[in-house]
């Protein structure tokens, strides 16, 4: 079974089951304990000790998974923090003074989360804390919110050269090769990220939803019940009780990135002037951002901050020692269903590579390359879209394709550019639309929703723009002979009016 199509079984039993029950926990607990039987090939004590001791605790052991672990805590504690303080309450009602409306509402979160491109776990969980309250007040459901999280999240972050995804995708560039220069390269023809950003707009300017995610809203109209918690505010802060913070997190988590990036060591091993002219502060900050480490960034600037939160509400007594302190264990208990399907999300991944998923998948793209050339960035975008999918990972699609796209095609060929952004658009929307994929556990959690129906309200759109994405890759293909410009604004031509058209023919069918 390793190195075959099985491999990729335990992967869809857990998201199908995910689906069928609307039960994500025990799902994705029998998708681990299929692939644990597939490797062990049905010897007990090599299933018990592939699935607990190579699986669970080889991932939950892993220093970027601890350390985004962390990062989950310490977020899950400063939104507690501003709860209480009165800041999330003080800002809601601030917003409705200055945002009028439910349009407005929307546009503001979509807006932050454009603005917070840095990573997708950052973005996932700030803009849930400090949007709720706003969105609560005009009746956005929690299904809609996770979705504008979620949507800005990864596919803000794809098309961002400053980015950890930016980092990532030049990581995986051959040796030789300008990493980033290839990332921002691809951006024009990253469709996927493109269509979802103007498909979010369009959306929220014609007032109306399809698919799952109608119900919901449509259910919160009809119950109009106030979602405001109130009983458990304790301070008394203000607006800048949670501005303050939030931008604190946004610094810090910056700083900390750069700094796992080696920006501040020429400083501190005491680099000579002449050394530091001949390579300018711009180029160490891109630097410092291709080779940063995401993980141990973020958890230094998230406790720093949350330090720095603690030492101004301390001073400007909007909260009590022993609330704050209070908040820690609160904030923990917050993120325990994150934790724990994030958890069994990385030891289902662990199965599925053991079983050479990663190799099956890149032997179908290899086999398959030079038969259909022109179709190539359309098939490169539907296999990293159903591998993203079923492994729940955009990262490790990247891995796997890029090196094989940088392989078929020779250095200045358009098609290269192209299928590199069929690649990483299709990772983006296999991971956007996948259960397991840690991104959308995290825009669940910060949505405060629950974590399948944000995944059955959010399916219909993915898929939809998913669609538009494969049909704007065909014509890519065909039209990469006339250049990258050329072949970029007439896919993208293309692809705006199959929007347009979509977005049309669903609103005139759901007023009827």
């Amino acid at each position: 079974m390793i190195g075959t199509f099985w491999s990729l079984v335990p992967a869809i039993v857990a998201i199908a089951l995910a689906l069928i029950t609307k039960e994500v926990y025990s799902s994705l607990f029998i998708g681990i304990l299929i692939g644990g039987a597939f490797y062990s090939g049905l010897s007990f004590t090599g299933f018990i000790t592939h699935v607990f001791q190579d699986g669970m605790v080889v991932q939950l052991s892993d220093s970027w998974n601890v350390g985004i672990l962390i990062f989950l805590v310490v977020l899950g504690i400063m939104v507690c923090l501003m709860n209480k303080a009165g800041g999330s309450a003080a800002f809601g009602n601030w917003a409705k003074k200055h945002i009028k409306s439910k349009v407005g509402a929307q546009i503001a979160t979509i807006c932050l989360g454009i603005l917070i491109f840095i990573d997708d776990y950052f973005n996932c969980l700030t803009v849930g804390s400090v949007m709720k309250p706003v969105t609560d007040k005009y009746g956005v459901s929690k299904e809609k919110l996770a979705y504008l999280i979620d949507a800005t999240a990864a596919p803000v972050c794809i098309i961002a050269p400053i980015s950890s995804w930016a980092a990532a995708v030049s990581g995986f560039a051959g040796e030789g090769e300008n990493g980033l220069a290839l990332f921002i390269r691809a951006i024009p023809f990253n469709f996927y990220a493109l269509f979802t950003i103007i498909f979010m707009f369009a959306l929220v300017f014609m007032k109306f939803e399809y698919g799952e995610m109608s119900k919901y809203e449509k259910a919160v109209q009809i119950m109009n019940e106030p979602t405001d918690d109130d009983d458990d505010i304790q301070g008394t802060g203000t607006v800048f009780d949670l501005v303050f913070p939030i931008a604190t997190l946004i610094v810090f988590c910056t700083l900390g990135m750069i700094y796992s990036g080696g920006f501040f060591t020429p400083l501190i091993e005491g680099e000579a002037e002449g050394e530091m002219a001949a390579n300018p502060a711009f180029h160490n900050f891109i630097e410092a951002f291709a080779n940063s480490d995401a993980s141990i960034g973020l958890v230094l600037g998230s406790f720093a901050a949350l330090i720095i939160t603690l030492f101004v509400y301390g001073i400007r007594k909007v909260l009590s020692f022993k609330a704050c302190m209070l908040c820690i264990p609160d904030g923990f208990k917050a993120m325990v269903p994150a934790i724990l399907i994030l958890s069994l999300a990385w030891t289902l991944k662990a199965m599925t590579d053991s079983l050479g998923a990663a190799d099956y998948v890149a032997g179908v793209v290899a086999g398959s390359a030079q038969g259909f050339k022109n179709f190539l960035p359309a098939i490169i975008f539907i296999i990293a879209c159903f591998l993203a999918f079923a492994t729940g990972t955009s990262w490790g699609t990247f891995g796997i394709l890029i090196p094989i796209c940088i392989a078929i095609f020779p250095v200045g060929d358009v098609l290269r550019i192209i299928s590199i952004s069929a690649c990483m658009a299709g990772a983006v929307c296999g991971d956007h639309c996948s259960p397991i994929s840690d991104t959308t556990i995290m825009a669940s959690a910060g949505a405060q929703c629950d974590h399948v129906k944000h995944v059955a309200t959010q399916l219909p759109y993915a898929i939809s723009m998913a669609v538009i994405s494969f049909l704007a890759y065909i014509v890519a293909g065909f039209t990469h002979s006339l250049g990258t410009v050329p072949s970029c604004l007439i896919s993208l031509a293309f692809g705006i009016a199959a929007l347009a058209g979509f977005l049309i023919v669903m609103k005139n069918r759901t007023e009827k």
